[in-house]
């Protein structure tokens, strides 16, 4: 293996993480703030009636999304586009070299400058007039410059040295400051869902171990959408310790594979999310009515971190593959139950193990951390679908000689480096693992489903109780 095997938490809490880890994905994350952009509608029409550009001071409290509203409006009003000036950037140097824009309002923002300590008086006089100076030329009449603060003394000080400057053409008639809030609290968890969501792989608060009482929660303590953010990231990594903690004497992955006579990639990727094909627990709970699932409603909150701190995985074993590797890797105990079987035990020249195996998501996770694009193979006659049958019926009686020549495929392919088979889970219950590899980046263990035929509320059935094996037998789910 040469990756990372599981995707690691993105939660950021301020604009510029976010746009960093999801540059064109902001449209699936932002909120509109209706008060924010009625202030920008207005602002807008007096620059027109004018004709002249605009300038804004904005005051909120740090993390309550000055940036990304500033940065986002052009995604909420036609032609509006918004940039930066750097804290370094020389304000009035900057403002002359800009480019020429099409767009109907240009927003831009002098950024790193909320507080009184960041910059000094003689630097605030010289941008006021240089500010104050641009907005009044041809060049800068669509142009609406916002310096964002979050303090009273830096708030006072611009108000007082802008009236002296430009007066009400600088500030405006009537109120000097807007006040922005942010997102109101209803809103609060949409963005946090589609905050995780987008930025890992798909995830559901669900999927991180966060319950609906603990998003709530969160929510009531949080003034602002960052500070729901920043607890939101700390109560994932502190139920995430938990378990790790739990898991300290083996760090364990816990991937599941399924092998079933109608071939059901397309249930198996229905109950994962991502390229990692880590599973999701949400569609997993809602794809089978199963006992299993009125247990496991009793952990809400730890199930999802449960599976995340295991990077519980499915995939796919196809028909072809698994038979290929049965006749090719088999020990003497496999090839005598495949004799007696009627089953053909012996690799024939079109054998190609291997060469399947390298084509499932399986091996892609391993050799290179995230799933490709499977190319779509014909469907098995019914020779296959007869010969997997027996293979099957032979695995349901006794399936180690056939996980043991999966496990050998796997470490002839050089994805693995050992292997045990049927090795103890943990103390919590007497159960073993069907293939068990250590790795240095924590020990997988590999569950294989064996099915002639098999759906996606079994699949999830299946999935589930593994899942609930495992937490109790690191004594997670009591």
């Amino acid at each position: 293996m040469t990756t990372q095997l599981s995707l690691e938490l993105v939660v950021p809490d301020r604009f510029e993480g976010l746009r960093k880890r999801a540059p064109h994905q902001l449209n699936s994350i932002i909120e509109p703030v209706d008060e924010g952009l009625q202030r920008i509608d207005a602002l807008f029409r007096d620059m027109r009636a004018s004709d002249r550009g605009g300038f804004l001071l904005l005051r909120g409290a740090s993390g309550a999304g000055k940036s990304t509203f500033l940065h986002t409006v052009g995604m909420f009003r036609e032609s509006v586009e918004s940039m930066s000036i750097d804290p370094r950037a020389n304000v009035r140097e900057t403002l002359h070299n800009l480019p020429a824009s099409n767009a109907a309002l240009r927003i831009i923002v002098l950024e790193e400058r909320e507080a009184l300590r960041d910059i000094s008086v003689q630097e605030l006089e010289r941008d006021l007039h240089a500010i104050n100076g641009f907005i009044r030329s041809t060049h800068g009449e669509r142009c609406l410059i916002v310096w964002p603060c979050n303090t009273e003394e830096l708030q006072a000080r611009i108000v007082e040295q802008a009236y002296q400057i430009g007066a009400d053409a600088l500030l405006g008639i009537g109120e000097p400051v807007f006040h922005f809030s942010g997102p109101r609290k209803d809103q609060f968890r949409r963005i946090a869902e589609r905050t995780v969501a987008v930025l890992n792989e798909g995830a559901s608060l669900a999927d991180l171990g966060i319950s609906d009482s603990d998003i709530d929660n969160l929510i009531i303590k949080s003034g602002t959408v960052g500070t729901l953010l920043g607890h939101l990231r700390n109560e994932i990594f502190r139920k995430r310790g938990n378990v790790e903690s739990l898991l300290a004497k083996e760090q364990c992955k816990l991937w599941i594979i399924v092998a079933a006579g109608n071939d059901p990639d397309r249930d198996v990727a229905a109950l994962t999310r991502g390229q990692y094909a880590a599973i999701d627990i949400e569609r997993l709970m809602s794809s089978t009515d199963a006992n299993i699932v009125q247990d496991l409603k009793a952990y809400p909150d730890r199930l999802g971190i449960l599976g995340m701190v295991l990077d519980a995985k499915i995939f796919h074993l196809p028909m072809l593959t698994a038979l290929d590797i049965a006749r090719q890797f088999a020990n003497t105990d496999l090839r005598s139950r495949m004799q007696q079987a009627n089953l053909a035990d012996r690799a024939t020249p079109n054998c190609k193990a291997l060469e399947r195996l390298e084509n499932t998501d399986l091996a892609r996770v391993m050799n290179s951390g995230a799933q490709g694009t499977m190319s779509p193979g014909g469907k098995p006659g019914s020779n296959t679908e007869q010969a997997f049958k027996k293979l099957v019926s032979i695995a349901q009686s006794s399936d180690t000689a056939i996980n043991r020549a999966v496990a050998e495929a796997l470490l002839s392919a050089k994805y693995i480096s050992s292997y045990e088979v049927e090795k103890d889970l943990g103390k919590g219950l007497k159960r073993r693992t069907d293939i068990y590899c250590p790795t240095p980046s924590g020990a997988i263990r590999i569950e294989l489903m064996w099915r002639s035929r098999t759906s996606r509320a079994e699949i999830a059935n299946y999935v589930l109780t593994k899942l609930y094996n495992y937490g109790r037998a690191i004594e997670f789910l009591e």
